[in-house]
């Protein structure tokens, strides 16, 4: 049996689906719904983060987001009210073999994409680092463009430029270049870190810990108690030098067979 969801890991996978879910409603709303699974009242509840109804257009893949639920169970509840295309993100505690979980995914047919350190700062100690590049928050129309120009990602929000925003995204210069960027979404008293990257040639120079300490130390002043993130495996090395701990793992399946769409 998975070791039992702490109240910390709970807060910590609704950080995420409610973080997720901002992030990805910049071009439609994208609703993050928390569904109690009768028969299982120790469990987190059952995340669904997907599209809000649309007049047209195709919906998005949607995510299903469990924690200590049988694959079997999480699997018969999205078959039952997807719209057509899901991905399950089973969220397993920190302390015991996952091996029960994926073999009981394996057994319904469903592939493993990924697997993520799920990691958490409680924002009690953030370490002071030398800064290698200037890091600054973006709060200008013109330094937003400026990090959309080296992103090519979707312009920040007009609402999201100003002290008090949900969102708060920091940039790397140097030499005037933008050489990095790492974005703090709040969500009820903690924050989602976001799309955290340095350009390849600047890398294993401090400036990802650069940036993780100002926006950890901004999360801090803005009243936040936990910071939350899913990091890459190669991230997972970075974090806990500026005071991150995993967890959990996420683990992404699809299921092999495509899901009956419902009229």
């Amino acid at each position: 049996m998975p070791a039992a969801a702490s109240p910390e890991l709970e807060r910590a996978i609704e950080v995420f689906a409610r973080g997720f879910s901002y992030v990805r409603s910049r071009t439609h709303p994208y609703e993050a719904t928390p569904n109690a699974v009768p028969g299982f009242p120790d469990a987190p509840p059952l995340w669904v983060l997907r599209d809000a109804e649309r007049r047209r257009g195709n919906y998005r893949t949607e995510e299903w987001l469990s924690c200590n639920l049988p694959p079997a169970v999480v699997d018969a509840a999205a078959r039952a009210d997807t719209r057509g295309r899901f991905v399950i993100c089973a969220i397993h505690p920190a302390g015991s073999s996952d091996q029960p979980l994926r073999d009981g995914f394996r057994a319904l047919g469903y592939r493993l994409n990924t697997t993520e350190p799920l990691m958490m700062h409680p924002l009690r100690r953030i370490p002071r680092v030398a800064a290698p590049a200037e890091i600054g928050r973006v709060l200008t129309p013109e330094m937003a463009d400026r990090l959309h120009q080296a992103t090519h990602n979707r312009q920040i929000r007009p609402e999201d430029l100003h002290p008090g925003a949900r969102q708060r995204q920091y940039v790397a210069f140097v030499d005037d270049t933008v050489v990095g960027w790492v974005g703090s979404i709040v969500v009820n008293g903690a924050t989602w870190c976001q799309n955290m990257f340095v350009v390849e040639q600047y890398r294993r120079r401090g400036i990802a810990r650069a940036m993780l300490c100002r926006m950890l130390r901004d999360d801090r002043a803005h009243g936040a108690e936990m910071a939350v993130l899913t990091a890459s495996h190669t991230g997972a090395r970075l974090y806990p030098l500026v005071g991150y701990r995993q967890i959990g793992l996420l683990l992404a399946y699809t299921p092999k067979r495509r899901a009956t769409v419902r009229a």
